[in-house]
């Protein structure tokens, strides 16, 4: 062990060689400086075995709402450190012929891995470790969970999250009529009805696209995990991140879910200019969708922009590809005096109808008397 003095901070450097027999001269190097946390040194550690070929074999997972009294690690096994700091607490255990290091947060979010002598030692040893961890979360039918797909390198990230969703039947009333009709048919659909593998919603901001989808990821939770892409241009341009959120891991799983991913204003991407603009980004949703990559997946798309349906690709819109194709308007005149109830000045509404933005704002006294309903530009609008 050596330590070394660099200017004001003390960085220790611990060197461990070890014996085992697939690779003799390998050594651990551990740098640590006063930024350095004992559960880092934790972290570290349960890689020397892995790291050295004594345990060549690593099971990995993660878990979400993991029981308070949950172990997470075997009854029997031996506890080599254990640390505590910022809501988070690690044990380092092992047993014969394995380590396992546990991280569990305060949120009821943990991180378990395990190296061992062989692969079958390894996966028992997980297997054992995360047993009745967890618990189902309360039912709370007013929410669904969603994933949210970001690039963070080197590795794509996933987070799942509760958000709020209505039922259809809730909003159906701010949807004018023709709309509301062919999202009822999007809404009632099960697996076995589904032809086309793209959603597309397009239309003015403010008239609730949104907030259908919102909706969709309730309706079809039996059956559907709804992941939306917070970088769908990052997405479409880097064919290893596409690869990690179209294909996944669970190849021979027959139990996997449909999987709906969610791409919110793009219309870059899918505008009729998208070739000469997105380079490859257009081709490869189209790849996706119904392409060799989209073969065997069991993957929808759901599309929402602003753009007009003649200023979309011709590609996107053909027909055979699109699970459904709705434009999302305004309320008609009579239908949004209905939406804002008895107390409504049908003066303040215009005779071509308000978008549900504009109801929002009329129903919260938001909108000045004498101003026109409809607000110009691209920009404007409380619901998407």
């Amino acid at each position: 062990m050596a330590m070394s003095q660099e200017g004001p901070q003390e960085i220790l450097h611990l060197i461990e060689t070890t014996g085992a027999e697939p690779d003799p001269g390998m050594s651990l190097v551990l740098n640590l400086d006063d930024g350095n946390s004992p559960a880092d040194v934790m972290d570290v550690l349960s890689l020397r075995p892995f790291a050295s070929g004594e345990h060549p074999w690593s099971r990995s997972t993660r878990l979400e709402h993991v029981k308070p009294d949950a172990l997470l690690r075997p009854a029997d096994s031996r506890v080599l450190r254990e640390a505590g700091e910022d809501g988070k607490h690690s044990v380092l255990a092992a047993g014969d012929g394995w380590m396992l290091l546990s991280n569990r947060w305060s949120g009821g979010t943990a991180y378990v891995s395990v190296s061992a002598v062989t692969k079958e030692l390894a996966a028992a040893v997980l297997e054992e470790a995360v047993r009745d961890a967890t618990t189902p979360p309360v039912a709370d039918q007013s929410k669904v969970e969603m994933g949210f797909w970001h690039l963070s390198r080197p590795m794509p990230s996933r987070r799942q999250r509760v958000i709020s969703a209505d039922t259809w039947a809730g909003i159906r009333g701010n949807y004018t009529a023709p709309v509301a009709e062919a999202l009822d048919a999007v809404m009632g659909l099960d697996p076995a009805r589904i032809t086309g593998r793209l959603l597309l919603l397009h239309g003015p901001p403010g008239t609730g696209k949104t907030t259908a989808l919102r909706a969709l990821a309730r309706a079809w939770s039996d059956w559907c995990q709804a992941d939306c892409v917070l970088d769908p241009e990052v997405l479409f341009s880097d064919p290893g991140y596409l690869m990690h959120v179209a294909v996944g891991t669970d190849e021979g799983d027959s139990s996997r879910r449909w999987r709906l991913l969610i791409l919110e204003d793009c219309d870059e991407l899918i505008r009729g200019e998208a070739k000469q603009s997105a380079g490859q980004g257009l081709s490869r949703l189209l790849n996706l969708t119904d392409g060799m990559l989209g073969q065997g997946r069991d993957v929808l798309v759901a599309i929402t922009t602003n753009e007009d349906l003649a200023r979309l690709h011709p590609a996107v819109v053909r027909p055979g590809r699109c699970l459904a194709q709705i434009e999302v308007g305004p309320l008609t005149h009579a239908e949004a005096v209905r939406w804002l109830g008895e107390d409504a000045d049908p003066a303040r509404i215009g005779p071509e109808g308000a978008t549900l933005a504009e109801l929002v704002a009329l129903r919260n006294g938001e909108q000045p008397p004498g101003t026109p309903p409809r607000s110009p530009g691209p920009g404007g609008g409380f619901y998407l």
